[in-house]
């Protein structure tokens, strides 16, 4: 058989891998729940910035704090997040998560009626918010590969977050319209009820979801954590990402602290015009996520997640070089948001399915709430940090900080073992079947 025979039956092959999860039912009904979902979420937590921002005129200092407020949770939960989510089966967490996100958000336009709305209801809403969301988040990382094939996990986490993508950019566009139409508390309120959407789908799900492998009658939560911790620091290629999150979490904190400070306080720019813009960051990470697995067959999968952290470095150093809110500020906010968000969201889902992959499936939960615990660890770090040197040093010069700390993040992860890894399937951990 030829060469171009032989590309040809493997370009066919592929092609009918990736169609196979157009077929597959319960995936669809849980990226219809997710897609629902995230779209109402993009407008929630783009108005909740501005109820803060506009609403009830946040200083610095309290912006920093409600970033921190969806923080807290993680530091105090998530490694016990870990631990149930290994322990019980996951589809009733992501119900009973959605369903909570529903109630907590709903209490933000129904103060908004009654004139009672402050900061600190905010915050309190953020931190019960959080918790909800790092038990769903974790839950559903370790849900998807219970529902599809491994060799799957890579195209179906391409397609949720596509359909993350196409949310920012409906959602985004909507939001600050919405916001200048409805306020920003009743704009949240359509981010509550597209959780309901998300429980009724995942509800729906007919496939078993086989029961939690067994554990040891003497394995203690505090035993159970710290086995996930020593699977991350025996295995060099999750130790790569425990270190990544730790820099890069902190370098992307620094930046998205003062963004909505910088563009609205720094140069002038309304909400509807901003809600624009950042519906181009949807768009640019659907392209992200169609361009995922092309972009891991051309570079291998190491050194397309570094390109990725890097391009997203060079993006960030535009935010700082904007002035007013005239046409070049317009093209570069928007050069961010394309450029960024694509590069961005190839680096996540290449990680995401990386670590779903290398991770025993009895494990997988404990991990990822053990990197997203490092990873929150030091955002909350860096979002105390940007609320200070906000103030001190200015804003430009902590974004650009910022920005130069996502290359030190590339080039980390391309120096360890990750950054040499060419593929995925040759490094999967074995079932349980196995």
């Amino acid at each position: 058989m030829h060469s171009d025979e032989r590309d040809n039956e493997s370009i066919g092959a592929d092609a009918r891998r990736r169609s196979v999860l157009f077929s597959h039912a319960d995936f669809m009904k849980l990226w219809t729940g997710e897609t629902v979902s995230l779209f109402g979420t993009r407008m929630g937590d783009v108005a909740i910035s501005f109820a803060a921002v506009i609403a009830l005129k946040a200083t610095p200092f309290q912006m920093g704090v409600l970033a921190a407020a969806g923080i807290v949770p993680t530091l105090v939960l998530g490694l016990f997040a870990g631990v149930i989510v290994d322990r019980v089966r996951c589809r009733p967490i992501l119900i009973g998560t959605d369903i909570g996100r529903f109630i907590v958000l709903g209490t933000i336009p129904v103060a908004a009626m009654f004139a009672k709305l402050t900061m600190l209801q905010l915050c309190t809403v953020m931190l019960a918010y959080s918790a909800l969301d790092l038990f769903f988040d974790v839950a559903y990382r370790s849900y998807l590969p219970s529902l599809v094939d491994r060799e799957d996990l890579l195209d179906a986490n391409s397609k949720l977050t596509a359909s993350a993508g196409v949310a920012e950019a409906g959602g985004f566009a909507l939001s600050g319209w919405l916001v200048e139409w409805l306020t920003a508390p009743f704009a949240i309120l359509i981010d509550a009820i597209s959780f309901l959407a998300s429980a009724i789908a995942i509800a729906l799900i007919r496939k078993p979801e086989p029961a939690p492998a067994p554990r040891a009658r003497d394995a203690s939560v505090s035993r159970e954590i710290a086995d996930g911790a020593r699977l991350i620091f025996s295995d060099g290629r999750l130790r790569a990402f425990g270190v990544n999150v730790i820099v890069g979490g902190f370098a992307n904190s620094l930046v998205g602290t003062l963004y909505l400070l910088f563009v609205v306080n720094a140069l002038g720019f309304r909400p509807g015009v901003l809600g624009v813009i950042f519906a181009v960051g949807g768009a640019s990470s659907l392209f992200g996520a169609l361009a995922a697995r092309r972009t891991a067959d051309v570079l291998g999968t190491g050194m397309a997640m570094v390109a990725g952290l890097a391009i997203e470095g060079v993006a960030y150093m535009l935010l700082p070089i904007a002035r007013g809110n005239g046409t070049v500020s317009v093209a570069l906010l928007v050069a961010q948001q394309l450029v960024g968000d694509s590069a961005a969201t190839v680096y996540f889902i290449n990680a995401v399915s990386l670590i779903q992959t290398i991770t025993p499936k009895p494990m997988l939960g404990r991990v990822n709430a053990s990197l997203r615990f490092v990873r929150l660890a030091s955002v909350l770090c860096g979002q105390l940090v940007a609320g200070i040197a906000g103030g001190v040093i200015g804003l430009r010069p902590t974004i650009a900080i910022g920005a130069a700390g996502l290359w030190v993040t590339a080039a980390l992860l391309g120096f360890s073992e990750v950054g040499s890894l060419t593929g995925m399937e040759e490094h999967a951990a074995p079932s349980v079947a196995d």
